[in-house]
């Protein structure tokens, strides 16, 4: 069987976090993912879906008539992303990382339990998505991805393979972020057919945005997690020289 991909580890001299760009990068991230999760998510805990799909309040229009079951995911998922969302800058917080461990490895194991029922939730959420097929595949494979990158994590840390656990954590919160970068991406994508001088309604407008979120948000995510997983020298993966070895 050919080798597909192998583990490589990058150059030790990548540029190390905790310069002044790191704090405010990390800054900008913690505020953001604490606006999304007020913004977005505390609405679904102050009224019913009914009440909240007649304000058009988020995807309560979507779910308000869906099977309790699938209405249930769908507050699963609310909590794990927002739980997620909000701890996950924390576990990057190199203070808290080497004053307080012990407090680091149990806001880590809760982010992780956010991430386990928030993706399983999406799964159950996914086929009903407004987006359709696309919906489907892109917020599925987001679900299926951030459950294996949030086990390789773990798994890492359990070997005590710390550049390994910082590595998937990267790669894992870049796929939590797809909460913000979604409601970023989608009133962009609303806007582009005015700033290129094209006829603009709002219902089209906002069907042809919503069927490009669902990979949008999450795929140039990763793509900047790995570049930074390598500028930070940590284990990476590349492809294969040519005429690598079979196993």
């Amino acid at each position: 069987m050919t080798r597909l991909i192998e583990p490589v580890r990058t150059a030790p001299a990548a540029a190390r976090p905790g310069g002044i760009r790191s704090r405010i990068g990390w800054t900008f991230v913690l505020l953001t993912a604490v606006a999304i999760v007020a913004y977005s998510a505390a609405p679904y805990f102050t009224a019913s879906l009914r009440e909240l799909a007649g304000d058009e309040v988020g995807l309560a229009p979507t779910y308000a008539q869906a099977h309790p079951f699938v209405q249930g995911a769908l507050y699963v998922h609310i909590v794990g992303g927002a739980l997620a969302l909000v701890l996950g800058p924390l576990q990057f917080w190199r203070g808290l990382r080497t004053r307080a461990p012990r407090v680091h490895r149990w806001i880590g194991r809760t982010y992780l339990i956010g991430v386990a029922i928030g993706a399983a939730g999406g799964l159950v959420i996914a086929p009903s998505s407004p987006a359709g097929y696309v919906g489907f595949f892109g917020f599925g494979t987001l679900a299926v991805l951030w459950l294996i990158t949030g086990w390789r994590a773990y798994r890492a840390i359990r070997r005590r393979d710390v550049p390994s656990h910082q590595a998937w954590m990267i790669r894992n919160y870049a796929l939590t972020y797809s909460g913000v970068m979604l409601r970023v991406w989608l009133p962009l994508l609303l806007l582009a057919p005015l700033l290129l001088g094209q006829p603009w309604e709002f219902e089209p407008a906002f069907a042809n945005a919503y069927a490009a979120v669902p990979f949008l948000c999450w795929l140039p995510n990763l793509v900047f997690a790995e570049w930074l997983v390598r500028r930070r020298g940590l284990p990476s993966y590349r492809l294969p020289v040519r005429g690598a070895a079979s196993v």
